[in-house]
């Protein structure tokens, strides 16, 4: 399978979980932290599609408590 065809797999499958647990934000913010989480781990040479969704699935979770707590916060 090639690196764009591994690219598109992954973030659909971490696309589409997201939108049916309903924790998918804003679309374009959502596509750059789905496709920023999957595009590290390629540098570090994963390449199972499966793995990078659930990390990017992971990467979404933390970026989203982080960006809930700083809005905690602040008010």
């Amino acid at each position: 399978m090639s690196i764009r065809c591994t690219v598109e797999s992954a973030f659909f499958i971490a696309w589409s979980f997201l939108e049916k647990t309903g924790e998918l934000g804003p679309p374009d913010a959502s596509a750059d932290i789905i496709l920023d989480a999957i595009e590290a781990q390629l540098r570090t040479g994963e390449r199972r599609a499966l793995m990078l969704a659930n990390r990017a699935i992971d990467a979404y979770r933390q970026a989203n408590r982080r960006s809930a707590a700083r809005e905690a916060r602040l008010g």
